[in-house]
């Protein structure tokens, strides 16, 4: 029993990790939390873009060209 024990207290966050990725599966839930993340990517992009208009302008620029 001192081996489960030992066990459980060195691998518990993997176990738990592992069971609630099963649950996101299982579920379908992954579309969601993939939406999710790309909305707030993009809010995050913008909100950069909109504070730093000149130097974005620079980057794209010369990223441009390069090309």
């Amino acid at each position: 029993m001192n081996g489960f024990k030992d066990f459980w207290e060195h691998y518990k966050g993997a176990i738990i990790g592992i069971v609630i990725a099963i649950l996101i599966l299982i579920t379908r839930l992954q579309d969601l939390i993939l939406a999710i993340v790309v909305i707030i990517l993009g809010a995050i992009i913008g909100n950069y873009v909109q504070q730093n208009k000149e130097d974005v302008k620079t980057k794209l620029k010369n990223f441009i060209d390069k090309m």
